[in-house]
């Protein structure tokens, strides 16, 4: 199934009555990996009172949040539940707060660490992963063009080409619709064209 994560890492922040939340999210895809962020985010901001976090993982449909320190369900929990509305897998969120003297209550609390997750997700730039196929094709210089022109009908995207005494192309192709697309390369070449397919893997169609 297709599933939707983030490019790299990215942050916001705001500031509710004088405390500031800084908001940082990053790709992860083991619990070992959101550790490891957690733990430098933390790092960072050692001097701030709490970095609460949650994380969300594809691979066993793993999550995991933490209030480090604040009232029990006012921030790992609502942290998660922006990661879940938007349905993002394999990513992490951690909320820093820089505490500034005025006590915002629970309801305070859960919509400021929900507002500061929301805006690191608006920040970051999302990617839809689908599973897909290296299809790689070695043809002759006269199918090339015809070749060129299945690529949108199938939704494929050129990884790379190779020009030499015959074209080589290695295409990134959604799995579902592979064997149609190879079918068709072989139906416009009468079978003239090899191809082949590797392993099925996550790639990004966004």
């Amino acid at each position: 199934m297709p599933y939707k994560t983030v490019s790299a890492a990215a942050s916001d922040s705001i500031v509710i009555e004088k405390s500031e939340f800084i908001a940082k999210i990053a790709p992860v895809s083991s619990s070992e990996e959101a550790a490891a962020f957690i733990d430098y985010v933390r790092a960072e901001h050692r001097r701030a009172r709490h970095n609460c976090y949650a994380y969300s993982l594809r691979e066993g449909f793993e999550a995991r949040f933490s209030d480090d320190g604040e009232p029990q369900g006012t921030a790992g929990a609502p942290i998660l539940d922006v990661i879940r509305k938007n349905a993002l897998s394999d990513v992490c969120i951690v909320v820093t707060r820089y505490f500034g003297g005025i006590l915002l209550g629970k309801g305070g609390l859960t919509r400021a660490y929900s507002s500061a997750a929301s805006k690191a997700v608006s920040a970051a730039k999302i990617k839809l992963m689908h599973e897909a196929k290296t299809v790689s094709l070695r043809l002759d210089y006269s199918y090339y063009d015809r070749v060129l022109r299945l690529l949108p009908e199938f939704e494929v995207k050129t990884a790379s080409q190779d020009f030499a005494d015959k074209i080589s192309l290695s295409l990134l192709c959604k799995e579902e619709l592979c064997e149609k697309f190879m079918a068709e390369v072989r139906k416009l070449s009468n079978g003239n064209i090899s191809a082949s397919a590797s392993e099925v893997f996550f790639a990004d169609f966004s």
